[in-house]
């Protein structure tokens, strides 16, 4: 269990800090994560790595000369937002191009993507390579859907190593893909890890029992078993990867037989007992193997194997030096290089200047109400949404989604007080959102708001036929950017009822109000049905059987927003001042969870 801590909300960002001021010969905060203290003295590729907190070293411990140039560090277990990676990529870059690399999930994905697509667009060369090295995450013929987990260390350490040596963006990225398609990895849970704050972690095994399959989030594995011995493990552990030897492979192996928490070092080396003489056995030598902690998971009970295939061209990087704050292989030569490393701050930016009409800005201060019974509804169920998620995933949601209402409440707010008119309301919360909540579900609700803020704009309040095309627009953008179908059991599941229900009454002529209540329903029936729904997106599938049973988190959480702001958004379009009606769209959350 976490127990140094003071705001538990607060707790990545007071770890990142704290890792940089002890570390501050090799490295530097920057909005987003840090980066390497100084610049090189000459342009060269930059390394990004990234994801969220809670995986230390991985990801800010491996910055340093041979490997990372920076981190973008998200929340515990959350995605970091494109902003924090825009911004990380803007202090490392030294003008040779960036590449972001991070483990295979889709708020990552999402995040990391739409941060290239801003930087490309001013000119930086970017690219991204993903990890996928987690065998249990999915079948060999679905390769590209798996995980990325402790191989994130074996792609990032062979990318680094390209990198510092001179390769140009191109050459870095093929080494950092040709390294994943060489990597698999297979782990196993004795006892899942527990947030800062929590009374209870994320999963609980019997006794004498082991999870196989798990991932660094904190999920459970895809199967219950009893707990082998080490040599049992070991055997378990060595079969599943070598049944997977990539055609045409080598005989010569890196080797990672990593911690991810709270396994003893000790325990470890019982574990490499088994598993080397087994490696060696079926023919291979292991080159400068890893026994240790890498990649970890909060305070989790559990091990990791990863076997990396080597070449020619991959083993000298692998064994090339690397100096950093937590990771040191050889003598690595500390580049001095710029010393200014001056900080990147966006502290001296001037206010936004909104033009917008007192209409527009009148609606603007319902859709403060409606965000402000959001927030409230969503701190209620902060621990019922998190519960659910625990169930086949790693119980962020709760966390996740009251950090995005947080930061959207304050984000509009500031907006209205500068005179901003509803949708650039709404287009600050949306943006706050998701920077601030990361993750999958913060991308897809910050890029929501952002839509139909866009959609609604500053002009005037909106009529039913406005405020259906504001809905469809945040429908089309979530559908679009996180490609979920109605079945995948998503947010999607309650998102789509409501715009179809909401789109066809307002067409028909119902007013607002009625339109968005009977549509409100509608996502709640939806999100209730996915219980009986398998998922086929996000961290959950492959956990799709332990899901079966409990209604999808992100599906529940929409129907309940949706539930509480219909009074706001969808009714009469005058400012709301009765704090009464708040209340009572407190009351509803209950009955959207029951």
């Amino acid at each position: 269990m976490t127990k140094i801590f003071n705001d538990p909300s607060e707790f990545a960002e007071e770890a990142l800090a704290g890792f940089c001021d002890v570390h501050a010969g090799l490295v530097r905060q920057v909005p987003g994560g840090a980066v390497r203290r100084h610049r090189p003295a000459n342009p060269k590729v930059a390394v990004l790595a990234g994801g969220g907190s809670g995986h230390y070293p991985a990801f800010a411990g491996l910055i340093g000369a041979g490997l990372a140039d920076g981190a973008v560090v998200g929340n515990i277990f959350t995605s970091p937002s494109a902003q924090q990676a825009y911004a990380v990529a803007k202090a490392a870059d030294s003008g040779a191009g960036v590449v972001f690399t991070y483990g295979n999930y889709a708020g990552d994905v999402m995040n990391f993507g739409m941060a290239s697509e801003r930087l490309a667009a001013e000119g930086i060369q970017v690219e991204n390579v993903l990890v996928t090295d987690d065998i249990a995450s999915a079948p060999p013929s679905e390769a590209d859907k798996r995980r990325g987990i402790a191989g994130d260390f074996t792609v990032f350490k062979i990318m680094g190593a390209a990198a510092e040596a001179g390769a140009d963006l191109a050459d870095v990225v093929r080494l950092g893909r040709k390294a994943n398609s060489l990597t698999r990895t297979i782990g196993s849970a004795f006892h899942g890890c527990t947030f800062p704050g929590a009374d209870a972690p994320l999963f609980a095994l019997q006794d004498k029992q082991m999870g196989l399959g798990l991932g660094i989030h904190g999920e459970p594995g895809l199967f219950d078993t009893d707990l082998p011995s080490a040599k049992e493990l070991g055997r378990e552990f060595v079969s599943r990867l070598l049944a997977e030897t990539p055609e045409g492979a080598g005989d010569r192996l890196a080797v990672i037989l990593n911690g991810l928490g709270s396994t003893k070092h000790e325990e470890l080396f019982v574990l490499w007992l088994t598993v080397a003489p087994l490696l060696r056995d079926a023919g291979y030598t292991l080159v400068m193997p890893e026994v240790g902690e890498l990649v970890t998971s909060l305070d989790m009970s559990g091990v990791s194997l990863t076997i990396t295939w080597l070449d020619d061209e991959l083993e000298p990087l692998w064994l090339a030096p690397a100096e950093t704050p937590a990771y040191r292989r050889g003598n690595a030569a500390v580049q001095s290089g710029d010393a200014s490393g001056e900080e990147i701050s966006d502290d001296g930016d001037a206010p936004a200047a909104y033009e917008a009409t007192d209409d527009s800005r009148e609606y603007a201060a319902n859709c403060l109400a409606a965000l402000d019974a959001a927030r409230s509804c969503l701190h209620t169920a902060e621990t019922r949404l998190g519960d659910m998620d625990a169930i086949a995933g790693d119980g962020d949601h709760g966390r996740g989604m009251v950090r995005g209402i947080d930061a959207a409440t304050a984000a509009a707010a500031a907006a209205a007080g500068q005179g901003a008119g509803a949708g650039s309301v709404l287009i600050a919360a949306g943006d706050a959102w998701a920077d601030k909540a990361g993750g999958t579900s913060g991308v897809l609700w910050g890029a929501g708001l952002r839509a139909f803020g866009e959609s609604l704009g500053d002009r005037r309040s909106p009529d039913a036929e406005e405020l259906a095309a504001g809905v469809s627009a945040f429908s089309d953008r979530i559908t679009g950017l996180g490609k979920a179908e109605l079945g995948d059991k998503t947010m999607v599941d309650a998102l789509v009822p409501f715009t179809e229900t909401f789109t066809r009454l307002a067409a028909n002529g119902a007013e607002p109000r009625q339109a968005w209540d009977a549509a409100a329903l509608e996502a709640t029936t939806a999100a209730e049905a996915t219980a009986s729904l398998r998922p086929l997106k996000g961290r959950a599938r492959p956990l799709a059987e332990k899901s079966v049973g409990t209604p999808d988190p992100g599906a529940t959480s929409l129907a309940m927003i949706f539930t509480v702001m219909g009074q706001f958004l969808a009714g009469s379009g005058h400012p709301v001042t009765d704090t009464a009606a708040v209340t009572a769209a407190d009351s509803q959350t209950a009955g959207v969870l029951s």
